[in-house]
């Protein structure tokens, strides 16, 4: 950035051709990280013939998306226990208890699913 001290006083002033090629270089730097993220995350789609394959590959990956949240909130139910433990909080402990055994419920959801449906 171009910084001229002016004559009259002793005030650093910057030049407003500066503040544009500024503005102008993040501009291209944000289109260049865009274009590069772009191409980073850019996946090979493979289509299937067999639309039954499809829709197994789909449910496989939202089970997988259901036991990671299962997990997640079976983690927070170990914490809330070993918290009510800590504290001795009766309320707090049966809230843990609960919250552990709908994670447990949610985890296995799609192996619940597959032993009711046979």
């Amino acid at each position: 950035m171009l910084k001229f001290k002016t004559k009259k006083s002793d005030e650093v002033k910057t030049s407003p051709l500066t503040k544009k090629s500024n503005a102008v270089a993040k501009a291209t730097m944000f289109v260049a990280t865009l274009i590069a993220t772009m191409f980073c995350f850019a996946v090979t789609a493979f289509a299937d013939d067999d639309p039954l394959t499809v829709v197994n590959n789909l449910s496989t990956f939202i089970f997988g998306l259901i036991r990671a949240v299962g997990l997640i909130i079976l983690a927070w139910g170990i914490v809330q226990v070993g918290l009510s433990f800590q504290t001795h909080d009766p309320s707090q402990r049966s809230n843990g208890f609960l919250t552990l055994a709908g994670g447990v419920v949610i985890t296995f959801t799609k192996e619940i699913l597959n032993l009711i449906t046979g």
